[in-house]
């Protein structure tokens, strides 16, 4: 009996050492790290190009226009979804964040980073130009980037940009409408207030004369 009991003693202790010997942490198995060389393949490179046609989860974009504002070769003149507030309020979200700094709030082109200085000062969108231009264009800018001005594909998603291009459509309308843009029937809510000097830019908040303003007439 005390030898049979040996026995098992020692079996049990080979089989724990064979399993101990077959254990593999995922921290050295067999594997290459980014970028090393390989002898297994020709060009010696362990990283592989993806099969041709591969395409990313999420990464189909079958709606050309959605993802290059193109038709065509040529900017297209039409949102990809309907214009609503709450479109609007997202898309003066993203442009104050992305685009004020350098554009400004009113879309004049005398932002922060040029009124202090910067070479390039970006043009207004309420020139002629700018305001004929197709929304599609905008998109484009956004997209791939224009002149100094660098591409903001990778910080801003497709449908924020058509977002923020909505809101800079309504800066244009906002900084260029006159009384006969009202629907008829629709008064105008308030006359325009007067201002101590320069109305102001985007680079700077307009001093408003509180004594000569429509509302303070409304009030005495």
């Amino acid at each position: 009996m005390p030898r049979l009991r040996q026995i098992s003693a020692a079996a049990a202790l080979a089989l724990i050492a064979w399993l101990t010997g077959c254990r593999l942490d995922m921290q050295v198995q067999p594997k290459q790290n980014p970028l090393s060389r390989s002898d297994f393949f020709t060009d010696q490179r362990s990283e592989r190009p993806p099969v041709e046609g591969t395409v990313a989860r999420g990464q189909l974009h079958e709606d050309t226009y959605f993802y290059t504002g193109k038709a065509g070769n040529n900017p297209g003149d039409y949102m990809p979804f309907a214009v609503t507030k709450e479109v609007l309020e997202r898309g003066r979200e993203r442009y104050n964040i992305y685009c004020a700094p350098c554009h400004s709030e009113v879309g004049d082109g005398n932002g922060f980073i040029p009124s202090r200085g910067f070479a390039r000062k970006p043009p207004s969108f309420h020139i002629a130009r700018l305001q004929k231009a197709p929304v599609g264009y905008f998109y484009d800018v956004i997209t791939n980037g224009f002149g100094i001005m660098p591409d903001y594909a990778s910080q801003i998603p497709p449908e924020d940009r058509w977002k923020i291009v909505a809101y800079i459509r309504a800066l244009q309308l906002s900084q260029n409408a006159t009384r006969a843009d009202v629907p008829a029937g629709q008064p105008v809510p308030s006359e325009p207030p007067q201002f101590h000097g320069q109305p102001g830019s985007g680079a700077m908040l307009p001093m408003i004369d509180s004594e000569t303003s429509p509302q303070s007439e409304e009030h005495k």
